[in-house]
């Protein structure tokens, strides 16, 4: 989810905006008329290495076809509205925020996936009617720039209350929690933290500290985070950025000559677990390739191939991650988490008190 060219995930969430779709081909609806082919719908961020793709296809006999519907909350908002003649046959994408919404408005259908039972059970929220299955996971926190910390001599923080804390006033950039994914998941982790009754007195003590808030992930760590090799260029002056927990090892990845450590770090104390499912579209045209292909999201093959495409976490039990996440970008070891239930019944008022509160 994490990748100069794949930031769209972490942009808009939750909007009714339908776009129009990119990517390989269109659809008319019904999903994939020749049993043949499998349409696969995902948001702008879906990533795997050709020949990982083309191996399926040739063991399979599927043409796979993908069709690109923007950030994860449009296109599991597009998927909703058009459930009844859908643009595909599979889906991937919906994480743990959105979840609820997706399976009551009867998005899938069940499918046992081949491999199940080697994903971790913690991922397996839908685990009683399996119309979804977990793909990925991926921790949203707060990240610092090292050499700003070491510079004025300040420790970086470690927990959401430290964030409020005077010491580290004006240096934090969030994204807007009613338009942003990572702005979400930091307001749930918030929530979760501090519970229903406490995290809008934690809110108003982040908002006198000095809070910036920013529409999306993209303005945030590329222009105002000065940790990020694009932030640095542009001037940006917020040592600390709501990100995720594989931001680091993306900059030492990606940066010109590779550091000998990453220049940013994680902020463990600030983490709220994201986790994107798969599953087979109600109405899909060609069920049976879609259920090939969810068996081929959780297959080491994919597993271990899918962390340096979307810079993700596997949920399948042993699967080898990059020596690069290991050292520079761990998950976090005790991230908040919240049941997609009560995300449902809590996120459009929480997100609605949430822009009274600091963005008025």
């Amino acid at each position: 989810m994490h990748n100069k060219t794949l930031v769209a995930v972490a942009a808009g969430l939750g909007l009714l905006a339908v776009p129009a779709l990119t990517g390989c081909g269109s659809s008319d609806g019904k999903g994939s008329s020749d049993p043949r082919t499998v349409t696969l719908v995902s948001h702008n961020s879906w990533a795997v290495s050709k020949n990982v793709l083309k191996d399926f296809e040739k063991r399979t006999g599927y043409h796979v076809r993908v069709l690109k519907d923007g950030d994860a909350g449009q296109a599991v908002n597009k998927a909703i509205l058009t459930k009844g003649n859908p643009q595909g046959d599979v889906f991937f994408g919906v994480d743990n925020t959105l979840l609820s919404r997706a399976l009551d408005n009867g998005l899938f259908q069940p499918y046992t996936a081949k491999g199940l039972d080697t994903v971790g059970a913690a991922y397996q929220l839908d685990k009683d009617k399996h119309r979804v299955t977990p793909v990925d996971y991926g921790d949203i926190c707060v990240n610092y720039d090292k050499a700003y910390f070491s510079e004025h001599k300040l420790t970086p923080p470690r927990t959401f209350a430290d964030l409020a804390e005077p010491r580290y006033k004006n240096l934090l950039v969030t994204e807007n929690a009613a338009t942003s994914s990572p702005g979400l998941g930091f307001l749930l982790g918030s929530a979760a933290s501090y519970g229903d009754g406490g995290w809008q007195d934690y809110w108003k003590k982040l908002k006198a500290n000095g809070v910036k808030v920013v529409d999306g992930w993209d303005q945030a760590y590329y222009q105002e985070f000065s940790g990020s090799s694009e932030g640095r260029k542009a001037g940006g002056d917020r040592p600390l950025v709501v990100s995720y927990a594989s931001s680091p090892p993306a900059e030492v990845i990606y940066a010109k000559k590779r550091p000998g450590t990453a220049p940013t770090g994680v902020a463990t104390g600030t983490c709220f677990r994201q986790t994107e499912f798969a599953g087979v579209l109600s109405d899909a045209g060609n069920p049976k390739g879609a259920k090939a292909f969810v068996d081929f999201l959780i297959s080491r093959q994919f597993q271990e191939d899918m962390p340096l495409n979307m810079y993700v976490y596997p949920v399948v039990r042993g699967a080898k991650v990059p020596a690069e996440f290991t050292e520079y970008g761990p998950a976090a070891e005790h991230p908040e988490t919240m049941a997609p239930g009560e995300i449902a019944a809590n996120r459009d008022q929480w997100v609605k008190s949430w822009t009274s509160l600091v963005l008025k």
